[in-house]
């Protein structure tokens, strides 16, 4: 008897990662709503460090941890199949143009919520 392959071998919805300021964490979570709801897989900054929160209130933990997150950013776009900028009024800092030149030295694709 043939057996099938598992779901994911068959399809899967593409995965999309969200690239932008956490200046911008509204405008990332329409974002990814949006994506959502158009049948992706959304990969995104998992926290706001310009809020306070004890996991990064003392100055030396935070930078530690701002290293680590953006490596695990650059993470998340290996893993995706495309990068969607979200850069309101055409706005891409510095970790994000870093962000967007990783992924094109990969080959990903990468959309933006407006023009730049």
């Amino acid at each position: 008897m043939h057996q099938q392959p598992p779901h994911s071998a068959i399809s899967r919805p593409p995965i999309v990662v969200l690239c932008g300021s956490t200046t911008y964490w509204d405008q990332l979570a329409d974002a990814a709503l949006h994506e959502t709801v158009a049948g992706r897989i959304v990969l995104a900054p998992g926290c706001n460090m310009r809020q306070p929160h004890p996991l990064w209130s003392d100055l030396k933990r935070a930078d530690r941890l701002k290293a680590k997150l953006d490596d695990l950013h650059l993470r998340k776009i290996d893993l995706a199949d495309e990068v969607l900028v979200v850069n309101p009024d055409g706005y891409i800092g510095d970790s994000t143009r870093r962000e967007i030149d990783y992924a094109h030295s990969l080959g990903k694709p990468v959309r933006y919520t407006h023009p730049v």
